[in-house]
């Protein structure tokens, strides 16, 4: 059974204007002491906190693993009067200078990139999914960079930012996608190929490091694993869950495709890159272009659901996971991903969007 990591990056948001504060230097001491230094780090902005999950087989222990961190998190936000609030952005948006982490390495990034540092404060969800080497990763990664418009469609989580709603559903990877390195990987010839455009990324000066090609789905930089960045942070454990089970499934179709010989379609970046866009501006509604497939015609999202489906259920019955990631697809197409839960509270709370954040806001146990 294939090992799965699930990375989640959160907002720190003040328990009373529930808008985003400057406090991981406090909060993630905290919740390291309740989980684990490895399972809490700081991120680029103050008011972030990321969590690290064991490697996990199972889906019952992705879940309590999710949970597990979620809550300990959660409790030490508390102590430092923050709500832990799973959005792709800060709802409401945070008051003062750019809360950049004084550290060497974001330092070095912002006299690098100036300016574009500012605002990175965005919350994703990162699943690392086992595979046997670099040059079975790259390959496979050949065959899932199509997948990822509609990835990011299912879990879109961000329409609100500095207290507006952006008129996209992930608000997140459209400032994400400031950086030189962030998008779909390019088609890949080898692990070769692979480790020739990291080097000239980073010579060139586009990246700090090769942990810097942020690209949607890639290589780890530092594990035996494929990395799917793609998500939004997503609004509880259960959706992360299914989305954590949905990945390695994919992955391991792709690996499936890869060890027969099956050539994956070489789909220009530009069309990823569009049909990306399209994802976040609209979510999981109306068309998507296929890009899975070398004509990329428009595709209605239910349609692409069901070819993606067909790929991943024998993966996911394997495992007993079918019918987790089952019901959550279902749930999507029936009522939206999580920018549109935040926006039925929105207009059914006359708090506006301080009900949102309330809404996402992780309980504490």
């Amino acid at each position: 059974m294939p090992t799965v990591g699930v990375e989640e990056e959160f907002v720190l948001a003040d328990r009373r204007t529930r808008s985003a504060v400057c406090r991981s230097l406090s909060v993630v001491p905290a919740a390291r002491a309740r989980l684990g230094g490895p399972h809490v780090t700081p991120e680029l902005s103050q008011s972030q906190v990321e969590t690290v999950s064991g490697v996990c087989r199972t889906g019952l222990e992705v879940e309590a693993e999710v949970r597990r961190l979620r809550a300990g998190a959660a409790a030490a936000a508390a102590e430092h009067d923050c709500l832990l609030v799973p959005s792709g952005v800060a709802v409401l948006g945070r008051s003062g200078p750019p809360p950049v982490l004084d550290q060497a390495r974001y330092r070095a990034l912002a006299r690098r990139f100036g300016p574009a540092i500012h605002g990175q404060g965005v919350n994703s969800c990162h699943v690392h999914v086992g595979v046997a080497d670099r040059e079975e990763a790259v390959r496979a990664v050949n065959h899932l960079r199509g997948w990822m418009p509609l990835l990011l469609a299912l879990t879109a989580n961000s329409p609100y930012s500095d207290g507006v709603d952006t008129g996209y559903a992930s608000w997140r990877s459209v400032v994400w996608s400031r950086w030189p390195t962030a998008g779909p990987p390019p088609f890949l010839r080898d692990a070769a190929h692979y480790q020739w455009l990291v080097d000239q990324l980073v010579a060139s000066g586009a990246a700090l490091d090769p942990a810097m090609v942020y690209w949607h789905v890639r290589p780890s930089a530092h594990l035996p694993t494929i990395e799917a960045r793609i998500a939004d942070v997503m609004p509880d454990a259960r959706t992360t869950t299914a989305y954590a089970l949905l990945v390695r499934a994919l992955v391991g179709h792709a690996v499936q495709m890869v060890r027969s010989g099956e050539p994956a379609p070489d789909v220009p970046d530009p069309l990823l890159r569009a049909a990306c866009w399209q994802a976040a501006r609209h979510g999981p509604v109306g068309t998507l272009p296929a890009t899975h497939a070398s004509d990329c015609a428009p595709m209605a999202v239910g349609r692409l659901i069901e070819e993606l489906w067909k790929r991943v259920e024998p993966h996911l019955s394997r495992h007993g996971d079918d019918r987790r990631v089952s019901d959550w697809l279902s749930h999507v197409q029936l009522n939206g991903s999580g920018s549109a839960r935040q926006r039925r509270v929105a207009e059914r709370h006359e708090s506006g969007l301080r009900a949102v954040v309330d809404d996402l806001a992780v309980e504490v146990p």
